[in-house]
């Protein structure tokens, strides 16, 4: 299945969390926090203001981006977990 996400709308992957700490210790699934750091999938096309023009969005499939925790809604295509958000949800591009 494709999916193409509209307007301002950004299809995220989760980018997996660590499986050690820099000491070596190894967290358990149960302790983990769910990573706020991610792939972007697929964009909308942006915007469109009050006078019909489309803005262009900030971020492209293949940027990693940092976004809020509790952002987004999740959904499941083909069987993988993915995040449907906002740009606005979006804190930064990690370069």
């Amino acid at each position: 299945m494709t999916f193409r996400p509209l307007h301002d709308r950004v299809l995220v992957r989760r980018v997996e969390a660590a499986e050690k700490t820099a000491g070596g210790i190894i967290i358990p699934d149960n302790a983990k926090e769910k990573p706020q750091e991610g792939q972007v999938v697929s964009a909308g096309t942006g915007v469109r203001t009050e006078d019909g023009t489309i803005l262009a969005l900030d971020v492209k499939a293949g940027d990693r981006i940092l976004f809020g925790k509790w952002s987004g809604t999740e959904v499941k295509i083909d069987g993988e977990d993915l995040i449907i958000m906002k740009e606005t949800d979006i804190l930064g591009i990690v370069g």
